[in-house]
């Protein structure tokens, strides 16, 4: 395996890739005793239309979200998560719009752990009975997020931006979408997306970097399968569909969440860029700590719940600023404001300097978090770039890019606004 040491944070990688195509990344953690893996596919549930073997596959609304939940099912009746929970490790896994990972930590067992993980998720086992039985667990957790203020509140928000891309529906689909799927369904699904060609593994432990590698190479198919090209929609158009919604629900008070379209950069050092200047220039303008935040929690404008974000997933970037207010639409002015006075006058360079530092020690911090390591590496896999660079690429970000990803993408006529009121009680 290659071995890179980053002096400057203190951590060693090993990186490698197997000759059926999956990509290894190991941080080595002497002296500590939990271990941390993650086994992610490049699949999620905004890839519903991909193109494999020269032809083009349609699939339903979920089917990503549905195979997570299936693939702890194994072929002798055995479920992985009992198992490993067993064998002393906490595994769990999530799907997103871009991605589907399956994890555990553990203190003890690791080599053991990890030859679970790499067996279960490699192989697939489904029936119709076992599907049928499936469809109605997630049909009863469709319902109860698309009662939830948070979901209604996100997924307006993604339908007033995005027109084309899947992005727009939940990751787990619809009742009726989830009735579409059967075992023929999921068993294609798993061979065209985790085929190792598609996937990662990324490990965070006192371990010898060079034995993972064995484990993966024995556990896993040998071949070096073609990589599926999903259809995400037309190109974007860099407006919102829709600028304001308004809807009710049981709330004790107003919500809202402002968001807006990033066009993202390619691949590799440039994206990875970008997305650290997002970041920054969140932080710096609208931060928990800076001038904005506090002066409109002075004065009753928003409380503690507020939040800023940009979220990459499935070929799309967006800017998310949200939280509780009883007057949302000033909370919009102030933003427009704020940015207003960032093309006039620039960012406030002592509030930029405090935020870099802030960032650094932040990304340090997540350091110590094995989940985080493995998270970002998967991340930085998937989008051509190495996550440990992130330390040396933010101390080399000059105010001006900040400033000019504030102007170019959060313009007035750029952010749309969700908002939920609570119903009036009479």
């Amino acid at each position: 395996m290659n071995r890179k040491h980053f002096s400057k944070i203190g951590e060693t990688l090993y990186t490698a890739e197997l000759p059926n195509g999956l990509r290894i990344n190991v941080v080595t953690k002497p002296g500590f005793k939990l271990g941390y893996a993650v086994f992610a596919t490049n699949y999620g549930g905004a890839h519903r239309r991909f193109f494999l073997n020269n032809q083009w596959h349609d699939t339903p609304a979920g089917v990503a979200h549905f195979l997570e939940h299936k693939m702890f099912d194994m072929p002798d009746g055995d479920n992985a998560l009992s198992t490993l929970s067993a064998n002393g490790a906490q595994p769990n896994a999530f799907t997103s719009g871009g991605m589907t990972a399956y994890y555990f930590d553990c203190t003890s067992g690791f080599e053991e752990n990890l030859r679970m993980l790499l067996n279960f998720v490699s192989t697939p086992y489904f029936t119709d009975e076992t599907v049928n039985k499936e469809q109605g667990i997630i049909g009863q957790e469709i319902g109860m997020v698309e009662d939830s203020p948070g979901y209604v509140i996100y997924n307006r928000l993604m339908r007033m931006l995005y027109e084309h891309n899947p992005v727009r529906d939940q990751v787990a689909g619809s009742v009726e979408s989830i009735a579409e799927i059967t075992a023929e369904t999921l068993y294609n699904c798993h061979k065209a997306f985790y085929a190792p060609s598609n996937m990662v593994l990324c490990v965070a432990a006192d371990c010898d970097p060079e034995k993972i590698y064995e484990i993966a190479k024995e556990i896993l198919p040998e071949e070096k399968a073609e990589i599926p090209s999903a259809d995400l929609g037309e190109k974007e158009s860099e407006f919102p569909i829709e600028s304001y919604h308004e809807e009710k629900m049981e709330l004790s008070a107003p919500q809202f969440l402002i968001g807006a379209k990033v066009t993202p950069a390619g691949r590799g050092e440039s994206l990875q860029r970008q997305k650290i200047v997002a970041q920054l220039a969140l932080r710096t303008l609208f931060g928990s700590s800076g001038t904005f935040y506090n002066r409109l929690y002075s004065e009753g404008l928003l409380n503690r719940d507020y939040d800023y974000e940009i979220d990459y997933t499935a070929g799309v970037a967006t800017v998310m600023i949200g939280g509780e207010s009883n007057d949302p639409q000033r909370v919009l002015r102030e933003i427009n404001s704020a940015i207003s006075g960032v093309k006039e006058h620039g960012l406030d360079r002592d509030a930029f300097m405090r935020a870099k530092k802030a960032s650094f020690g932040a990304r340090l911090r997540g350091l110590e978090d094995f989940d985080n390591i493995c998270i970002s590496m998967v991340t930085g896999l998937f989008g051509g770039y190495c996550s440990l660079d992130s330390f040396d690429v933010l101390e080399s970000i000059d105010i001006a890019e900040c400033e000019d990803f504030l102007t170019a993408f959060m313009a007035p006529d750029r952010l749309a606004m969700s908002v939920l009121t609570p119903i009036s009680k009479v």
